[in-house]
């Protein structure tokens, strides 16, 4: 797969669909690599007239790994966000940084938890550059809403697993605690896809970073209130990880209506990819 140099780091991507068809950007989230956008998901949006671009986060995957220290998180809950390397607003700059990179001027933008949040910022900080906006599973950073449940905090605040084995056990307890439980995943397919990343990309110390820079960035939801283009927000009602509060959240502050589905966790399941794409694409189209 390519890179591409965009605000001062090296963003890995690929595409799917025809180049000269409107672009559609794809971001993924806390310490997720851009394999989790299946591809047969992104398939059936590059199918529906679409050039999607599906890429690692910085901190994540194959793309640049920042070589610093993750900041306390003891003090982050005091306050103190000094040692937060980046924010929401960068993460947003460096989608921007891979449009430039691509050559494209603007484009739909859909993310997923952290990825919904990246993609919030973006359409508050790079209004002019964005086509359509879909939030999926996110929150607006108010810390009244989209909490994760105790037990989740709990995971994600663990130590890091320090091998193969390890992640692989961690990943599934995490996942069969947030997934959709109206759509189980299968455990031997869960854990061949989390070896499967881990063997791609195992970056934890990226991950503390990519989790200090949610809890430090700002609350979204006044900026939200401008944002003019058609906006679409997608949240599971069981969701574990991002409450569905913030779902709800996002889209008072967006002004749309959410589509809630009933059942669903923080995962894409393959039973509802359909209903994903299908919103997906007509938020897109909406757009001319």
């Amino acid at each position: 797969m390519p890179k591409a140099t965009a605000n001062g780091v090296e963003l890995e991507y690929d595409t799917f669909g025809d180049p000269s068809a409107p672009p559609l950007v794809l971001i993924m989230g806390l310490s997720t690599q851009m394999t989790a956008w299946p591809e047969p998901f992104c398939q059936s949006i590059a199918d529906a007239g679409f050039h999607v671009v599906r890429f690692d986060n910085r901190d994540c995957g194959l793309s640049t790994i920042l070589d610093v220290p993750p900041p306390s998180f003891g003090d982050l809950l005091a306050g103190d966000t000094s040692g937060v390397p980046y924010l929401m607003s960068d993460l947003a700059d460096d989608v921007a940084g891979l449009l430039d990179a691509l050559g494209f001027a603007d484009a739909h933008v859909v993310g997923a938890s952290m990825g919904g949040m990246i993609a919030q910022q973006f359409a508050i900080d790079h209004p002019g550059r964005l086509r359509s906006l879909c939030s999926i599973m996110s929150t607006t950073g108010a810390p009244d809403v989209g909490q994760p449940a105790a037990e989740v905090l709990m995971l994600l605040l663990s130590p890091a697993a320090t091998n193969r084995e390890e992640a692989v056990d961690r990943g599934q307890k995490m996942f069969e605690t947030v997934g959709s439980p109206a759509y189980p995943t299968p455990t031997e397919d869960l854990r061949a896809r989390i070896g499967k990343a881990y063997d791609r990309s195992f970056t934890p110390e990226g991950s503390a970073r990519q989790l200090a820079c949610i809890v430090a960035s700002p609350d979204r939801t006044a900026a939200l209130a401008a944002v003019s283009v058609p906006s679409a927000v997608i949240h599971g009602d069981a969701d574990k990880l991002v409450d569905v509060s913030g779902g709800r959240a996002t889209a008072a502050a967006l002004g749309v209506t959410p589509l809630i589905i009933p059942g669903a966790g923080h995962d894409l399941p393959e039973e509802l990819w359909p209903t994903y794409v299908e919103a997906i694409v007509a938020n897109a189209q909406k757009a001319g």
